[in-house]
């Protein structure tokens, strides 16, 4: 999380410092009118910027991952850099249509204009001529962006909608572009405010290209089909295995990847349940009915049917030198630990974990399928790790001073929490006010991508 504010914040603080290298007579700037024309452009230009970003992460790029700690962790600054692009956004419509507001209610005095010298850059002048038309085309855009980043933020509005609607960000996107080429300052593009405005630009537009087009992850997709299908109707939860003969480079367990099985729908993010055997190229999904897709997946999906899986994504993969680890799976948060107990059954006689390291797994749950609890005690008996089965109803919350009661060593351990976001952000507040190092040794995986 570190390096995903660090990211975040960088990238303002970059874009309004280059900006100010550019423009230092914003401090001198003698009139409102004068202040209002520097304000338009600053904020114009960190909005495209976030929106530039924002763009290139979409596009789902392997290459930073290890930096930020995963995909799941860069969805969450995809979330940000939206967020910011559209606030700043506001804030540059109201620099431009509230003075004019302001003028026309008798508040404001329009400054007289003088003539203005003669333009002798033709691309400057070309520029200068598409001025209206880029004026009108991002008032308008700028409607339809604060409609898109609204349907994208509200839960509320099914993933179908969501799909299909944020694709169209991309366009906005676009015309954005049109507008900001036309609409910055000349002078900016010889200066570095306009060198890394240029790329973000040339970068994003690109990627607008690649999302238009249904090309996110091509070449990380592989073709599957669907070999069996079991329901545990207590946890209300889908287990879907998949046969993936080629292409499947192989996951590590706590990795997720992205299933499609419906083009309408596009690509849903599932962690793999699953260990990797080369021998027989097969991963599991255990999807729970917690919106308007999964509730359906039951009755959409079929043995025998093709789907597309992309990935594997996310780097909740276990790695640390720690002697013991405690995992925390709530719910559905439950999937990576069986992957990786899996795993650890599979590789039993040659571990590619530290030697002697041992595993606490508490799971906390609401609902109880006893078929599915036996499978998960059948999976940790053979892994070898210590299970801990919280049902809610029965014990009370999970709470972190139970987790210490029931590991004494705790305080040498590390921690995988997966499960609901402020559930975990709980548990690490609670440990770290016992001065356990959260930051090193408190790992969680932020799976939501919207």
């Amino acid at each position: 999380m570190r390096n995903l504010k660090c990211a975040f914040w960088g990238v303002l603080a970059l874009l309004s410092l280059l900006w100010l290298v550019a423009e230092p007579s914003v401090f001198q700037s003698a009139s409102f009118f004068d202040i209002r024309t520097l304000m338009m452009q600053v904020t114009g230009i960190i909005a495209i910027g976030c929106m530039s970003l924002a763009m290139a992460v979409a596009l789902r790029p392997r290459w930073p991952e290890a930096w930020f700690g995963g995909l799941d962790k860069m969805y969450r600054l995809h979330k940000w850099l939206g967020i910011a692009a559209l606030v700043v956004a506001i804030a540059h419509w109201l620099w431009a249509q509230g003075p004019k507001w302001a003028v026309g209610w008798g508040w404001l005095e329009r400054p007289m204009r003088g003539d203005r010298p003669p333009i002798e850059d033709p691309l400057q002048a070309y520029l200068l001529s598409l001025r209206g038309s880029a004026e009108g085309v991002g008032e308008w855009t700028f409607y339809a962006f604060v409609l898109l980043i609204a349907l994208a933020l509200i839960h509320y509005v099914p993933y179908r909608l969501f799909y299909k609607t944020h694709r169209l960000l991309a366009v906005a996107y676009l015309a954005l572009v049109f507008h900001t080429v036309v609409l910055i300052k000349f002078s900016y593009w010889t200066s570095p405010v306009g060198w890394l405005t240029a790329t973000l630009l040339v970068y994003g537009t690109c990627a607008a290209a690649i999302v238009l087009l249904r090309r996110v992850g091509a070449n990380r997709q592989v073709k599957g089909k669907i070999l069996s299908l079991r329901y545990y109707s207590g946890v209300r939860a889908l287990e879907t295995e998949i046969a993936v003969p080629q292409g499947w480079p192989g996951h590590k367990p706590g990795q997720f990847a992205f299933a499609t099985s419906d083009v309408a729908e596009g690509a849903h993010p599932y962690t793999i349940a699953s260990a990797w055997h080369p021998e027989s190229p097969r991963i599991s999904f255990i999807t729970k009915e917690l919106g308007d897709h999964t509730g359906r997946l039951r009755e959409k999906l079929r043995v025998g049917q093709n789907v597309k899986v992309e990935g594997p994504y996310g780097c909740f993969t276990f790695d640390d030198d720690c002697t013991h680890q405690i995992w925390i799976g709530a719910g559905i948060g439950i999937t990576p630990f069986v992957a990786r107990m899996k795993h650890m059954a599979l590789q039993k006689a040659a571990p590619d974990w530290p030697l002697g390291q041992t595993a606490d797994l508490f799971h906390s749950t609401v609902d109880v399928d006893e078929e599915a609890l036996a499978n998960l005690a059948a999976d940790a008996q053979s892994a070898e790790v210590r299970l801990h089965l919280w049902v809610d109803a029965r014990d009370g919350r999970l709470t972190a001073e139970r987790i210490r009661a029931a590991v004494p060593k705790w305080r040498e351990a590390s921690i995988w929490f997966c499960g609901p976001i402020g559930f975990g952000e709980a548990l690490k507040r609670d440990f770290a006010a016992q001065g356990f190092p959260v930051a090193q040794r408190f790992h969680q995986e932020l799976f939501a991508m919207r």
